[in-house]
């Protein structure tokens, strides 16, 4: 392991708004995340596979009435977003290390108003669909932790994945009521306020449009 991770891995231990396994406090949050973590009662949004934090932190920074959670495995890279979510005094910021499919394990049920999915590996193979994350296995998850007419977002460069994502969606109670496989030529841009993360610059750059869609948690009550 090069020095660089070794630092972050000691960014992260000394970070307040990044909890890992390595905590004492490790799964306490779950149905507390407002009580213990952010002292308020705001609404509470995820980005799943958040990476470096580029989509997590800028949101935060426009909605300062809302809290969100960036979600991944790299504790590196979240030790990274975590300082410059520190540096930038955004106490409206957490960062979760876990692995996906662990995610109802440390949300209750209906604890979460909004997910954003950018750009997750699309496992374009067929023996790794129970990987993608909007697999149905995924999808019941969410919708779990979601409230009831929650939001879920979702952006990727991957045809594939965005039209299988548009089958497995309905096919599972979230209603789509946005979609576009060219983002940044529709009205729905200006809600994405010019954030991009690293994965959407690179795409970007290199001419690939960007598919968008937008769903809504339709669970029974």
């Amino acid at each position: 392991m090069g020095r660089n991770k070794h630092l972050k891995y000691e960014w992260a231990e000394a970070l307040n708004n990044v909890v890992q396994h390595t905590k004492p406090d490790f799964g306490l949050q779950k149905g507390q995340w407002n009580a213990k973590q952010f002292l308020n009662d705001n609404p509470v949004v995820l980005e799943l596979g958040c990476g470096r934090g580029e989509y997590t932190n800028g949101l935060a920074k426009i909605f300062t009435d809302k809290n969100f959670i960036g979600v991944d495995i790299k504790g590196d890279r979240l030790a990274a977003a975590g300082l410059v979510a520190q540096r930038e005094n955004l106490q409206n910021v957490a960062y979760l290390r876990i692995m996906m499919q662990f995610i109802d394990d440390f949300f209750e049920e209906n604890e979460v108003d909004e997910i954003w999915l950018t750009f997750p590996d699309p496992r374009p193979k067929d023996r790794d669909e129970k990987k993608r994350l909007t697999h149905p296995h995924f999808l019941n998850k969410y919708k779990k932790v979601l409230k009831p007419d929650g939001i879920l977002h979702l952006k990727t460069d991957s045809a594939p994945f965005f039209n299988y994502s548009m089958d497995s969606l309905p096919a599972n109670k979230f209603e789509i009521i946005a979609c576009t496989n060219d983002l940044y030529e529709t009205t729905w841009n200006k809600d994405h306020f010019g954030i991009k993360t690293r994965f959407e610059k690179i795409f970007y750059e290199k001419g690939f449009p960007i598919n968008y869609l937008r769903a809504v948690n339709k669970k029974e009550v």
